[in-house]
């Protein structure tokens, strides 16, 4: 699969590229060239399966350079039990119609938790592949209230007050 700014103004890239490019030339997002069709009954089939993965069998169709095993390890590195849990993400009942998928179980307890704690995996495999040797720092920006995080001052014993 590969993947194509939002803004339409660059090349075509794979999955471990856009990856560790982060941001097209463009400034626009790495979206999938094509969105791959799903059977209802190769969703009903994952009903049942761990978290981890359901996890996979999606990553599988839109990181088509990663292999199975690669998806795998990196999956169950970021959602590790220490991290959330033996099921990071429980659909709990609500009634007989409606259930709830509950996303906040990871160690920030924030639905960012599922993306955030899978992206450094998923980087370093991707330098790997694409043989990026610079340093990367993972930069995250949230919306909304996030508490102490978003606060304009904070305090660390080395850095002094900060704002």
């Amino acid at each position: 699969m590969l993947y194509v700014s939002t803004r339409g103004k660059t090349d075509l890239f794979s999955a471990a590229h856009a990856i560790t490019r982060g941001l097209a030339a463009d400034g626009g997002l790495f979206v999938p060239q094509n969105i791959p069709a799903m059977r209802m009954v190769d969703i009903k089939a994952m009903e049942r399966k761990p978290y981890t993965e359901r996890a996979v069998d999606v990553l599988l169709q839109y990181l088509t350079d990663f292999s199975e095993d690669e998806l795998r390890e990196c999956v169950n590195a970021a959602y590790a039990p220490e991290k959330f849990g033996d099921n990071p993400v429980p659909l709990v009942q609500v009634n007989d119609n409606t259930g709830v998928l509950e996303l906040w179980h990871g160690p920030t307890s924030a639905f960012k938790d599922m993306a955030l704690q899978l992206l450094p995996h998923l980087l370093t495999r991707s330098m790997q592949k694409t043989g990026e040797t610079n340093k990367v720092v993972i930069l995250v920006a949230t919306s909304g209230d996030t508490g102490k995080a978003a606060s304009g001052y904070h305090s660390h014993p080395r850095w002094g007050r900060k704002r």
